[in-house]
């Protein structure tokens, strides 16, 4: 199994999750979370101020897949949260050594 964790824009998360369930994943989990890379942040004006907004809003998002699912999952996020754009995001993959449902107890691939 794999886990996926893809940071993206705010403004792209519908269309990620409509693409995710169109290719039959139907868990994930949304994290609102802030952060900076390469795109640093911004100037921004607020009651005759400037500040700097170091840390950009953003969304998290995880996925526990089968291992043989994991590179068509990371590719439907790619395709669809890219604007061509500083701050697109990224995506990480991971192993997962065990799931296990605390509902029914069930392990592996069934927990999923």
């Amino acid at each position: 199994m794999k886990k996926i964790e893809a940071i993206i824009k705010p403004f792209k998360l519908d269309e990620v999750k409509e693409a995710l369930n169109e290719i039959g994943i139907k868990g994930i989990t949304v994290s609102e979370v802030k952060g900076f890379g390469r795109q640093k942040g911004h100037t921004e004006l607020y009651r005759g101020t400037e500040y700097v907004v170091d840390f950009l809003p953003k969304i998290k998002l995880e996925i526990v897949v089968k291992e043989d699912l994991a590179p068509k999952v990371v590719e439907t996020i790619i395709n669809t949260a890219r604007t061509g754009r500083i701050g697109d995001g990224k995506v990480f993959v991971f192993p997962v050594e065990e799931v296990i449902r605390i509902r029914t107890g069930e392990r592996g691939e069934e927990a999923i």
